[in-house]
This record gives C-alpha cells, structure tokens and sequence, in this order.
C-alpha cells in the first residue's frame, strides 16, 4: 500500500492542531464498488456501525470525516 500523498496546504495525517480535540485534514482518494455514509452509534465502551450482511467476508476501510 503507497504512502498517502500530502498535497499543498495539506498537514502531516494524524498530527493534531492546538486545539488538542481536533485533527487536521488529509485527502483520501478510494477506489470501489459500493459506498455507504452511516453515524456511528454508541455501544458498551465502543462505538458499532452495522453493514448490509451481503457484506459480510468482504474487506472494507473506514474513513472519519468530522
């Protein structure tokens, strides 16, 4: 896998501003078959997103927008 490509005016990924809450933003380029925009919900100490079970065995990633 390539080392994601820092474009102008864009910051290291994973580095964190002043604001210690905050994460800088990065672009992703993903290539794929299918996409869903889901929340995440709470579930015991951890956060669940539930997929469409065609899915299941299937390899996926998961990108934090906000």
């Amino acid at each position: 896998m390539a080392a994601p490509k820092i474009e102008k005016g864009m910051k290291e990924i994973g580095k964190k501003t002043a604001n210690r809450d905050k994460y800088r933003k990065a672009k992703f380029g993903l290539f794929g078959v299918e996409m869903i925009e889901k929340e995440v919900r709470p579930k015991g100490n951890s956060g669940r997103i539930y997929l469409p079970a065609n899915w299941v065995g299937k390899i996926v990633k998961i990108v934090r927008v906000d």
